[in-house]
């Protein structure tokens, strides 16, 4: 394995605009139903492909749909959020504007919905800012987003959980944002 130091959001970013895996972990182990950014596994929603292929790395059955989590302040240009001010844990599904549908298909539904989580500054500055990151490189202010765990296995809790997942699969890249660290194979 090969270390990285003093990775920036940006070159994060860049690898998941390239259509790269990035496993994503920091912070305190999440509870609830989703993952919500700090035990994460990120790829670009641009992908046509991309659900079949990130379920494939995952080792789960090709129909599972998979979520997005974006910047809060570009919910509405994105989806019709009902009048809901924000999704922070990713419990609401919405429809996506017919004009966007098209740009980020490997999070959409065939529905046309998507299940999202609107992420600030406050709530997570890490995954905000490489979020922000990948919208400033192409333009799409969300990530896709799906536990980072791979079929069959349970969620990811620490760190040795984190290298062991990424050393037995496919993911690409293993990020630490607090340690400003990305590791490859």
């Amino acid at each position: 394995m090969n270390v990285q130091e003093n990775i920036q959001y940006s070159d994060v970013a860049k690898l998941l605009a390239d259509k790269k895996i990035v496993a994503l972990f920091q912070g305190r182990s999440e509870s609830g139903p989703r993952a919500l950014g700090n035990r994460s596994m990120l790829y670009t929603p641009t992908d046509p492909n991309g659900r079949d292929y990130v379920n494939q790395v995952k080792g789960r059955e090709y129909f599972r749909p998979l979520a997005a989590s974006m910047l809060h302040e570009y919910a509405n240009e994105w989806f019709d959020m009902l009048g809901i001010p924000e999704s922070p844990y990713m419990t609401f599904s919405f429809t996506c504007r017919e004009d966007k549908k098209g740009i980020i298909p490997s999070v959409i539904l065939v529905d046309g919905s998507c299940r999202i989580q609107t992420v600030t500054q406050q709530q997570n500055l890490h995954y905000y800012n490489l979020i922000k990151a990948f919208n400033d490189i192409t333009g799409v202010p969300m990530v896709l987003n799906t536990s980072l765990n791979l079929g069959g296995e349970p969620l990811v809790e620490t760190i040795d959980d984190a290298f062991k997942t990424f050393a037995n699969s496919k993911i690409d890249y293993l990020y630490l944002p607090e340690l400003e660290l990305i590791v490859s194979k």
